[in-house]
């Protein structure tokens, strides 16, 4: 009897599963660091809460087509926009703190998609402390072997809605 055929399909099958567990390994390293990634944007933006808007830079793609629809009600496209639209909102000085909730993270290739729920409290315009919680997606492009935030939506609050 001929085992030759019975020995490549069995090594056929080992290259297989050895590749799916290569493949699923670099998933997993895909999917914590772009939860790095989203752990950093929530840390720059607390940070921004104090007046201290540098953070954002490093979080963020300075590309052309980023986008950034916050609570707010703004729409910016490109950073040029994006990167005036949070100075302003350092300038406010919200105070407060906001985390991320019911996170939900997807990696395909050199996108990742965070949809979540941002909970936390902030000062509104009558310098009362008000709660937060809101609806966001998060959007990270892998570039030069870093997540970099591509866009970011939530819903509005009306006390910062213009």
């Amino acid at each position: 009897m001929d085992f030759k055929p019975a020995a490549r399909a069995v090594l056929a099958l080992c290259l297989v599963a050895f590749a799916a567990a290569q493949a699923k390994a670099a998933g997993n390293a895909d999917v914590k660091s772009a939860m790095k990634a989203n752990a950093a944007f929530y840390v720059a933006l607390n940070a921004m809460f104090t007046g201290d808007g540098a953070p954002m830079e490093k979080v963020w793609s300075h590309a052309a087509d980023v986008t950034y629809m916050g609570p707010t009600g703004a729409f910016d496209i490109g950073w040029a926009a994006v990167g005036k639209n949070f100075q302003a909102q350092a300038a406010m000085k919200l105070g407060g703190r906001i985390e991320p909730d019911e996170i939900h993270l997807f990696v395909g290739g050199n996108l990742a998609v965070v949809s979540e729920v941002e909970v936390g409290e902030n000062t509104n315009a009558n310098g009362k402390t008000a709660q937060v919680k809101l609806r966001a997606t998060n959007i990270f492009r892998r570039e030069h072997s870093q997540w970099k935030m591509i866009g970011h939506h939530t819903d509005t609050l009306p006390y910062l809605s213009k």
